[in-house]
């Protein structure tokens, strides 16, 4: 399936970058089909690995359990007993500032209708499609729960089109973290069989022309109080932070690649990974890093003594210690393993939990049922979690930065020729300019990891007079996301050079057991820069290795 939509809305971040036909060597070869992914829903057993193989592009046939159906029958029909007793937000009163106007019985079915129209009002880029799949099955999984009373008929509709393949188009803008009432009104227009846009098998139109081309009824109608709990939660998001997440972690998987050969460079001392070093700061995540740097550069010869010699051995002098980019790189990437842990729990929770308003729950001692208003539908938790990741991307932005910078100074990265240069310095520049594709990028990146959860301000008529702006932080994590894969590219190019610039002064020493698979295939589609060329393809290269996942170093992760 072609992906579609880019979460980084309105930068359109080098996309033409990442084209394979203009960025690779050898074309990638043609993926075996993948097995189907059985889900079977029950509200509390949806696990991230799951979430993951969705985003993925994993086939997928969702279903509900039985036991789960049975539930939600029961609670439906308790919840419309209950009617009688209470006036109920979104079942017989209307919604926002207007919940105080009443609804007749008469009125339900076209509410729920109208509620649909007037919330998709969402505009931008869509969400891509695998990030639309997980989105509804997650509202499917929380429907599970029986805790908001729509009949069963309601999340298998949702899974009836994920399993047909046909994916509604979900603008990226417009939600404030307060629900996800745009792009999920979007998904609901869909599911009833308006005119909603949606895919199916490549191709884009109205829901009420495609659905039955995939095989489903055109139409289907929603009863008393099932348009909100479409519409209300935070499920959306929480699939684009479940959709971050996984990214975020492939790619700190490479900034430590990428620091790995940036050691084996400038010849680093490995006591910095030391593991009583880091033993001593009991920080779990940092002492894996560290375990896994030291994975990396194993049996390096070249991070030795005897390596650092080489290069001037007449004046050479032991180095004492490292940069503190370099002494505190495990540190520093510990803090983003660190927000990764934090958000893989707070997102288990979230797929797990009912996060609608109002919801259902059985009166003690079997007196029926009762509606509870609450505000189960809020992102702050995710919101939060997204900034907090966001700064964390940042920072290992910036330390890629640093890095690479020190490669282009003799001084810096100890006596690698000037700009990494491949041949006559100064009549070659070398590599200078490419350092400052990754340095153009680093305010770009602090810029967009500025808190929004802290910018909240009251809408509709003070109704709703907090909100999270949680779907901006996650915009602004994914459209960081983007610049790091170029940063980082950056980094292994330059890191690769600075290696081959010296590799016959370190004839006979070894890369470490990882490095030297690294460095591998960054050469199997770049060549090592001689005399200038035009270096544009090259960066290009190296962004596309980044973004397919070629440069994760096979040391597991954390």
């Amino acid at each position: 399936m072609t992906k579609r939509g880019r979460i980084a809305t309105g930068v359109g971040l080098l996309a033409a970058l990442c084209v394979p036909g203009q960025a690779v060597a050898e074309p990638p070869a043609e993926a075996a089909p993948r097995p189907v992914l059985d889900l079977v829903l029950d509200g509390d057993s949806f696990s991230l690995r799951d979430a993951f193989a969705i985003l993925d592009g994993r086939p997928v046939s969702a279903r509900l359990a039985p036991d789960a159906r049975a539930n939600m029958i029961e609670t439906r029909a308790g919840a419309l007993k209950a009617l009688g007793d209470q006036r109920v937000y979104g079942w017989n009163q209307a919604l926002g500032p207007l919940k105080d106007r009443p609804l007749s019985s008469e009125q339900a079915e076209q509410f729920q209708r109208n509620v649909l129209r007037s919330h998709a009002a969402g505009v931008g880029e869509p969400l891509p499609d695998d990030v639309v799949r997980l989105a509804l099955i997650l509202k499917a999984n929380q429907m599970a729960r029986g805790k908001v009373g729509v009949r069963p008929d309601v999340p298998q509709r949702l899974l009836a089109m994920v399993n047909a393949g046909v994916v509604p188009r979900m603008p990226q803008i417009g939600s404030l973290g307060t629900g996800d009432l745009q792009p999920q009104a979007a998904a609901g227009l869909a599911a009833i069989g308006e005119n909603a846009p949606v895919r199916y098998r490549g191709v884009e139109g109205p829901a009420s022309e495609l659905l039955p081309k995939a095989g489903l009824a055109r139409d289907f109608t929603l009863q008393a109080g099932e348009a909100l709990p479409i519409v209300s939660g935070s499920t959306v998001l929480a699939a684009t932070l479940m959709h971050a997440v996984h990214r975020a972690t492939v790619l700190a998987d490479q900034a430590e690649g990428a620091f790995a050969l940036f050691m084996e460079a400038t010849r680093a001392e490995q006591g910095s990974l030391d593991a009583r070093t880091h033993k001593e700061r009991h920080i779990p995540e940092e002492d894996a890093v560290a375990a896994r740097l030291r994975g990396m550069v194993a049996g390096s010869g070249w991070m030795t003594e005897e390596g650092r010699k080489r290069l001037d051995p007449a004046n050479y002098h032991p180095r004492v210690q490292d940069a503190v980019s370099v002494r505190a790189a495990p540190h520093i990437m510990a803090g983003l393993r660190h927000e990764l842990a934090d958000a893989r729990r707070a997102l288990v929770r979230e797929a797990n939990s009912s996060t609608s308003n109002p919801l259902i729950f059985k009166r003690d001692r079997g007196r029926g049922y009762e509606f509870v208003m609450g505000g189960n539908w809020d992102g702050s938790v995710m919101g939060h979690l997204a900034d907090s990741l966001n700064a964390e991307i940042t920072d290992i932005g910036v330390l890629s930065q640093e890095l690479s910078g020190r490669l282009l100074s003799p001084r810096w990265s100890y006596d690698l020729p000037a700009n990494l240069a491949g041949g006559t310095v100064g009549l070659n520049s070398g590599m200078v300019q490419v350092q400052t594709v990754a340095a153009a990028l680093i305010p770009e990146m602090q810029v967009r990891a500025t808190p929004a959860g802290t910018l909240s301000r009251p809408v509709k008529d003070g109704q709703e007079d907090h909100n999270t702006m949680a779907m901006a932080s996650v915009r602004h994590l994914h459209e960081n996301l983007d610049r790091l894969q170029i940063v980082l590219a950056v980094q292994y190019l330059m890191a690769a050079q600075g290696i081959d610039l010296i590799a016959r002064k370190m004839s006979g020493l070894p890369l470490g057991a990882g490095t030297r698979g690294l460095l591998a295939e960054i050469r199997r589609y770049i060549a090592p820069l001689g005399e200038d060329r035009y270096l544009t393809p090259d960066l290009e290269r190296a962004i596309w290795l980044v973004r397919s996942g070629r440069l994760r170093p096979s040391v597991p992760s954390a």
